[in-house]
């Protein structure tokens, strides 16, 4: 026998009867290991919000000019309006598979097996384009602390790129594997960094606002806040989808509730703290820096083409200095270091509990003995991230290119899937009380609503060549072919899970009244 034989399954202790008692069935996670502050700054670590400011800033300013900072605002209600929809499920299913198990539970076994297909390839796309930048600003900061042009340049070699990528994934997936307290430790440390950073650049960049030392610089006005401003429905919508992108990840605090203390409220509040963090912190940003350089098209502007895809890059030097803008480079790599170790949390645990509930194969419900985590789950996820990573980089970099701009299709899917979820399940509950019929009802169905109307926007305009890198297959635009390809090949999945696990897709499984398979105290 194998030590990964040995190594106890969650099926073990959840296929079969429940407990004697009546109570909640293992999945064999390390309970209590994560408070509210921990869980919150997990949150806020996948969300990479640094990493997020300086490829997003640019590209959003390009679309909707000065009304940038309400197009974050606008991309945060659908958010805000979800996590309410995840809270409110968490409290009476805190398991770690969230939005797939949810799924299940309201719409049954096809739907919910897509929606955690959604979570989980969207996961694998968000973690290979982070390890592709964690790799850029490693060599970047190395050119700038050595002040080689030469090392600097060594990230144009596909063959060193490629290398330290696969090492950092490495370096990754094997915290993760060790567990949420080594996770937690880590985090707390580069979470702080890169907030830390941001406010003084957002300091400094009032500052060089108010005393006009740019030519581009602009006097704030309180109609950057205004939605309606925005030129026209085409632009909103296309910077509310760049907007929905920065808010991703919070749901991190939710896939780890097994392993939360209070795991019935306190990821929801950790959530919620997160989101606050994260809309104040893009909305900080955004209007300082359009108050030190504008948002015009021409250098040192926001949407100048020459620097909009790395705006941080750009700034660093001018609004902070040369000897602090260097900070601004180490906060992106540690923001892209940081979400790329806690975004193996949601993809390694969604599988855990797919496995549990044998929507998956049997082997990936595993849990590690000592570490307590899903050792398999996790490990497939850095082998399945760095040899899509290294594929798509050897193959074509535009198909790269358009893979991530996919990824809001999958966001919004099973993001929508999540909140409609949330007023199903709870329909027979909404006439209770005017709090019910609120935050269980009216919230996830209008954070629903919103969502699909993205993603039903997303999907016409990907068909168009245009879109992405460019590129197209049969006239049709590259990234629909992706996002569509990508969905459908969970399809193709679902069938073949579906013959090897025909119990799951009868309902046998798991159904509305299966008790939430959370861990053992």
């Amino acid at each position: 026998m194998t030590q990964l034989d040995a190594w106890p399954r969650a099926g073990d202790a959840v296929r079969g009867t429940a407990p004697a008692d009546g109570g909640v069935r293992g999945k064999g996670l390390g309970g209590n290991s994560v408070g509210l502050m921990g869980s919150a700054v997990i949150g806020i670590s996948t969300v990479a919000p640094v990493y997020c400011l300086t490829s997003t800033l640019g590209s959003t300013a390009g679309e909707v000019g000065v009304q940038m900072p309400a197009v974050f605002l606008a991309g945060f209600l659908p958010m805000l309006l979800v996590a309410f929809a995840y809270r409110e499920l968490n409290k009476v299913m805190p398991d770690c598979g969230t939005s797939f198990t949810w799924t299940v539970k309201a719409f049954g076994p096809r739907i919910g097996w897509m929606c955690g297909w959604g979570l989980v390839i969207a996961t694998i796309i968000v973690l290979s384009n982070l390890a592709g930048v964690a790799t850029s600003y490693f060599w970047l900061l190395a050119g700038e602390i050595t002040g080689s042009d030469s090392i600097a340049s060594l990230d144009d070699s596909k063959p060193v790129h490629i290398l330290t990528c696969l090492l950092l994934i490495a370096a990754a997936t094997a915290i993760s594997y060790r567990g949420m307290t080594t996770t937690k430790g880590l985090q707390y440390a580069l979470v702080g960094l890169q907030l830390v950073v941001l406010a003084l650049f957002v300091a400094m960049a009032v500052r060089k606002g108010t005393s006009g030392d740019f030519a581009t610089s602009a006097d704030f006005s309180w109609s950057w806040l205004n939605p309606f401003a925005v030129k026209s429905f085409a632009a909103f919508t296309a910077g509310l989808s760049l907007s929905i992108f920065m808010f991703w990840g919070w749901d991190t605090c939710l896939t780890a509730n097994e392993e939360t203390t209070g795991s019935e409220k306190t990821p929801g509040c950790a959530a919620l703290i997160a989101m606050v963090v994260l809309v104040g912190s893009y909305l900080a940003t955004a209007v300082a820096a359009q108050m030190a350089v504008g948002s015009g098209t021409t250098g040192p502007g926001l949407a100048d083409p020459d620097s909009s895809d790395n705006v941080f890059a750009a700034l660093a030097g001018p609004v902070m200095g040369p000897g602090l803008g260097i900070l601004l480079f180490v906060a992106v790599l540690a923001s892209a270091a940081a979400s790329l170790q806690t975004t193996f949390i949601p993809v390694a645990r969604t599988v855990l509990a797919m496995s549990t509930y044998e929507a998956l194969p049997a082997s990936y419900a595993r849990v590690h003995p000592r570490f307590r985590t899903p050792g398999k789950a996790t490990v497939t996820a850095g082998v399945a991230t760095g040899v899509f990573y290294t594929v798509m980089t050897l193959v074509s970099e535009h198909v790269l290119v358009d893979t991530i701009y996919a990824l809001g299709l999958m966001i919004c899917f099973y993001y929508a899937l999540t909140a409609f979820a949330c007023a199903w399940y709870f329909r027979a509950e909404l006439t209770r009380s005017a709090r019910d019929l609120v935050f269980k009802g009216l919230f996830p169905a209008a954070g629903g609503i919103l969502l699909t109307a993205v993603f039903s926007k997303t999907l016409y305009d990907m068909w168009d060549p245009a879109y992405g890198s460019g590129s197209s297959v049969l006239g049709v635009g590259s990234v629909f072919v992706i996002g569509v390809g990508l969905l459908l090949l969970g399809v193709v999945l679902m069938l073949v899970m579906q013959r090897r696990s025909p119990s799951f897709f009868r309902g046998d499984v798991l159904t509305k009244e299966t008790p939430a398979l959370v861990v053992e105290d």
